[in-house]
């Protein structure tokens, strides 16, 4: 009996320990930084970062959502418009924010500032995203996202 109860608590410790975690996974970052990486690169490959279905993408570009079954490709070739002319792209994330996970999903914001050259002009643009993550398979994808710039600036 004694045992018996022993594991149930140890279970419970298990399962609380995992829903008390303040920050995302390792594992729930990589798709994540793969729709960084494909903001900077424009590599397809990247574009699997995303749920098989169901995606919804808020951006601060037109048409500023992007829904449906080809949500993620319409947004990849608005990208691709939006960052081009853009040189030395590069990012940073700071903690994240927020972080709760309810069964398959999970959700979180993310401070991010982005550097580069326009028009050979240096910015610098801090924002936050945030992100719904499924998990499919065993493995997390980007449900849904939105964007928000909060400075942009000229960089010396």
């Amino acid at each position: 009996m004694i045992r018996g109860v022993a594991q149930i608590l140890a279970c419970g410790l298990i399962v609380s320990s995992a829903a008390m975690a303040d920050e995302p996974s390792p594992e729930m970052m990589v798709p994540v930084k793969k729709i960084a990486d494909f903001i900077v690169t424009a590599d397809n490959a990247n574009l699997s970062a995303f749920a098989s279905h169901n995606v919804v993408i808020v951006e601060n570009f037109a048409p500023y959502v992007f829904v449906g079954p080809d949500a993620v490709q319409r947004w990849a070739e608005d990208m691709r418009a939006h960052a081009k002319g853009l040189d030395g792209l590069a990012y940073r994330f700071g903690p994240a924010q927020n972080f709760s996970i309810t069964g398959d999903r999970a959700y979180f914001s993310l401070p991010t500032q982005w550097t580069g050259r326009a028009q050979a002009t240096s910015f610098v643009e801090d924002g936050g995203w945030s992100f719904v993550l499924v998990n499919e398979n065993g493995s997390w994808r980007v449900l849904a996202y939105g964007w928000s710039v909060t400075r942009l600036e000229p960089s010396p």
